[in-house]
């Protein structure tokens, strides 16, 4: 009975060690992949119907557009938790708008993608950037520095899937560390983004694709918060040109329109294909034109 009660101990010492290098070390992806030992989506399998696989002629890899995701640290007021949130939705949500990007415009695209850090040395050659689920994101001082300068010169940021008013303000607190002078305003339908590639006239909400599938019955698209979390609102922050920096898609999860594409026609007809896929890609274009 002790070598039974002591195995019993060990293996929950080992479990709660498990889970806790989950919760504040590394990050793991839903097929249970150490997202922080990849440097790019395509190392990761498939969550989903699988992925598309395409090849750039030689010479020219380089020369092409790259879904870059962040990762990012979970949980403000000096709790810090390297949590999954960044990992949401990757590889398929990165590789297949990348795929539909270069069937839909004249832009070729790296068939890899690439996961960065703000600090990292080569943050700049890359124009746009995804951070996903950011209701919890927390940056360091270090990467508040580099994400300024990042979008000063030049970069673009998009911020995508997460619901209700605490989410919102966590991620309002944390770009006002980033720029204290500059504020978040609701992008009117008249703004370029909208009438770049795709003409859209609305602000559709993607649902997560469960949620999307049973909307053809109960009419549902969004998610139970705190506060509102019906209303889709597409909020940005512009340098003192005009031209936009940093976009919130906030109450809507494009992330899974792109990364379910393939498992519903529903979903991919009313969601993906009406909503996600066009938003992705004008902002995309947006930013490699501006």
């Amino acid at each position: 009975m002790k070598r039974v009660a002591l195995f019993l101990a060990f293996a929950l010492l080992c479990s709660g060690l498990l889970l806790a290098q989950r919760r504040f070390g590394r990050s793991y992806t839903e097929s249970g992949v150490n997202a922080d030992a990849v440097r790019t989506p395509r190392e990761i399998p498939s969550h989903s119907t699988g992925t598309p696989t395409w090849e750039n002629t030689r010479g020219f890899e380089r020369d092409v557009f790259t879904f870059t995701r962040v990762r990012y640290s979970s949980g403000g007021g000096g709790y810090r938790m390297r949590g999954p949130g960044w990992t949401t939705d990757t590889p398929d949500s990165d590789l297949n708008l990348s795929y539909r990007l270069q069937q839909m415009t004249s832009m070729r695209t790296d068939p890899d993608g690439r996961f960065i850090n703000l600090t990292d040395d080569d943050l700049g050659s890359f124009p746009w950037i995804y951070i996903v689920e950011p209701g919890s994101l927390y940056f360091t001082d270090e990467e508040v520095v580099a994400l300024r300068k990042y979008l000063l010169n030049g970069g673009f940021l998009m911020f995508d899937d997460f619901w209700g008013e605490s989410a919102w303000r966590n991620v309002e607190r944390e770009m006002k560390r980033v720029f204290p002078d500059r504020s978040f305003a609701e992008l009117e339908l008249d703004h370029p983004v909208y009438h770049c590639v795709f003409e859209i006239k609305s602000k559709g909400q993607v649902p997560n694709v469960r949620t999307g599938e049973e909307s053809q019955h109960t009419g549902v698209t969004w998610e139970n918060h705190d506060g509102d979390s019906r209303t889709v609102h597409h909020r940005a922050i512009h340098d003192d040109k005009g031209r936009m920096m940093v976009f919130a898609a906030h109450n809507t999860d494009n992330g899974d329109g792109w990364e379910r594409e393939g498992e519903y026609e529903y979903y991919f007809k009313n969601f993906s294909e009406r909503i996600a896929y066009p938003l992705g890609i004008n902002l995309i274009f947006y930013a490699m034109t501006h």
